[in-house]
């Protein structure tokens, strides 16, 4: 039996606690600020303008790290067994894994997305039009492409809130995708940190030299 004053016991208890705590609570708890504030901000955003696509309203991305922070929240549920021994502790693990790899690329999508509809704003020229703002890039080009925000009497505050929000987009977004892809790094080092290659060449070349002198 093991005691407390065990130093392999301790080692043991130290790889999967991080400040005191088991070592997902804190990436679960950042995992879920982040996601609500990008889905609550998406939503905002949505409600601007009923023009905006789908895509420059990254709720999506929100709700995904959402879901992993809860994924993660079960999984400290789940008693500690060293070296994965039960079935459910594997699999949540590896939900935790592959979600946490999804909201990165969710997030980096939601990033760059935000950062295309930022730039061209920036080259706008914006004028109220029936109830509706309609910006060109280039008002020289009478075939360049027209950009209608619906629902929008004033082009002034709606570019500039617009604008704000995208920034808090690429921002918020950005720090939960490195939130992920700590989270993934964890996961992967703290499942596969040790390898017995040392060991396992040791032993073959000792056998394969007890071969040769026999």
């Amino acid at each position: 039996k093991k005691t407390k004053g065990d130093p392999k016991t301790d080692q043991e208890e130290e790889s999967h606690t991080c400040c005191g705590c088991r070592f997902p609570l804190l990436f679960a708890l950042l995992q879920l600020a982040l996601g609500v504030s990008v889905t609550v901000l998406g939503f905002l955003m949505a409600g601007i303008s009923s023009s905006l696509l789908v895509r420059d309203t990254p709720y999506w991305a929100g709700i995904i790290v959402c879901l992993v922070a809860l994924v993660g929240f079960v999984m400290l549920c789940i008693s500690y067994q060293p070296d994965e021994k039960t079935c459910v502790q594997f699999t949540v693990k590896l939900m935790y894994f592959l979600l946490s790899a999804l909201g990165l690329v969710a997030c980096v999508l939601a990033v760059a997305f935000a950062a295309h509809h930022y730039l061209q704003m920036t080259k706008f020229t914006c004028d109220t039009i029936l109830e509706s703002c309609q910006c060109k890039l280039d008002t020289a080009d009478p075939l360049g492409r027209t950009f209608v925000y619906q629902d929008a009497a004033d082009c002034g505050s709606l570019t500039s809130m617009l604008n704000l929000y995208l920034l808090l987009q690429m921002a918020l977004n950005l720090v939960a995708a490195l939130v992920c892809l700590s989270a993934c790094f964890v996961m992967w080092k703290h499942r596969y940190q040790v390898f017995y290659v040392g060991v396992r060449f040791y032993s073959l070349t000792a056998i394969e030299g007890q071969k040769q002198k026999v």
